[in-house]
C-alpha cells in the first residue's frame, strides 16, 4: 500500500472529499495492519486534536474499509501495546458430526416423504441403516429429532430440498381477529370456559364465565360437556339474562366458541363475534 506522498492532515482531509488522489493495493491482511500502525505512528495520532483524529480515522476507514467499531479496537490496541498487528491465531472449532453427504441423505429422504416431522424422519433414517443395511445412513441415523430441524435450516438443505415451505396457518372464517373497543359502552362481553376438574373417575363440569368489559357485570353458567349441543342453550340463556343490549361477543380461539352453531346464534341476535389475536395477551377473555 503506497501513500508516501501524503504529508499532512490537510492533504488527507482533501483526499476524503476527492478519493481519486491516492491509489493503494493491499497484498494481505498482514500488510493492512502494518499500514494502519505506520499511519498512526506517522501522524502521532494520540497527540492530535479531536477534529484531526476524526480525519485520520476517516482516512483509515476509507483506505482499508473498516467499520467504526473495528477501527476503535485497533486504535485501542495501539494505545495499549504501542503497536497494531494482525492476529493470525486460528480459533478452535469442533468437528462437524453431520457432513454435507449426511445432509444430502436427509434432503433425499425429505423429498421422497414430503418432509415429515422430526421424530418420523428419525425413524426412517434408522430403518434405512438398521433394517435395510444401507451403510451410508450409519452416521445420519444417530441424529436426534431436534437436530433434524437444525440441518433443515442450512444453506445446502434449502438449496436442494423440494419441501422448504413453512406450514400454512389454519384459517377459520368465523369471527374477526381484533381487540374489542367498547369506548365506555356496555354490551362488550368477554367469554371464557374453565374446567372444574375431575373427581376420581367422575368428570367435572365446565364453567362458562361471561363478563361485560365496562360494567364488569358477570354471569357464570355450567355445562356437563363442552360441546355445541350443551353450549348453545346455555349461551342463549346467559345472554338473555343481561339487562343491556349486547354488541360484541369476544372469546379466545377455542372450538367451543369458534364454530358454526355459536356463530349462527350470535348472527341471529345481531351480535358481532370477535376472537383473540396471536401474540396479543390483552385480547384474551
Amino acid at each position: 500500500m503506497t501513500d508516501s506522498h501524503t504529508l499532512s492532515v490537510a492533504q488527507i482531509k482533501a483526499f476524503l472529499k476527492v478519493d481519486s488522489v491516492i491509489k493503494f493495493k493491499a497484498v494481505s491482511k498482514k500488510e493492512k495492519y502494518k499500514w494502519i500502525n505506520d499511519v498512526l505512528t506517522k501522524f502521532r495520532y494520540f497527540s492530535l486534536r479531536k477534529k484531526e483524529k476524526g480525519i485520520i480515522r476517516g482516512y483509515i476507514a476509507k483506505m482499508i474499509g473498516l467499520s467504526k467499531s473495528q477501527g476503535d479496537r485497533l486504535i485501542a490496541r495501539k494505545r495499549k501495546f504501542g503497536k497494531v498487528w494482525y492476529d493470525s491465531t486460528v480459533r478452535h472449532h469442533f468437528p462437524r458430526k453431520y457432513t454435507p453427504p449426511d445432509i444430502a441423505l436427509l434432503i433425499k429422504t425429505d423429498n421422497v416423504h414430503k418432509r415429515l416431522s422430526g421424530p418420523a424422519t428419525k425413524k426412517i433414517l434408522q430403518r434405512e441403516y438398521n433394517i435395510f443395511s444401507k451403510t451410508e445412513y450409519q452416521n445420519i441415523s444417530q441424529i436426534s429429532s431436534s437436530h433434524i430441524y437444525n440441518l433443515r435450516e442450512t444453506r445446502q438443505y434449502k438449496s436442494h430440498s423440494l419441501t422448504v415451505k413453512k406450514t400454512n396457518a389454519v384459517k377459520v372464517s368465523i369471527g374477526e381477529r381484533k381487540k374489542p373497543e367498547p369506548q365506555d359502552r356496555p354490551g362488550f362481553l368477554r367469554v371464557d370456559s374453565v374446567h372444574q376438574g375431575d373427581c376420581g373417575k367422575k368428570k367435572g363440569v365446565y364453567h362458562i364465565n361471561i363478563v361485560d368489559e365496562v360494567l364488569q357485570w358477570e354471569i357464570v353458567g355450567a355445562v356437563e360437556k363442552i360441546s355445541e349441543y350443551h353450549l348453545e342453550p346455555l349461551l342463549k340463556d346467559l345472554i338473555e339474562q343481561l339487562p343491556f343490549k349486547i354488541i360484541n361477543f369476544h372469546s379466545d380461539n377455542g372450538s367451543e366458541f369458534i364454530n358454526k352453531v355459536v356463530a349462527k346464534l350470535l348472527n341471529k341476535l345481531l351480535i358481532q363475534q370477535t376472537k383473540s389475536r396471536a401474540r396479543h395477551c390483552n385480547d384474551n377473555a
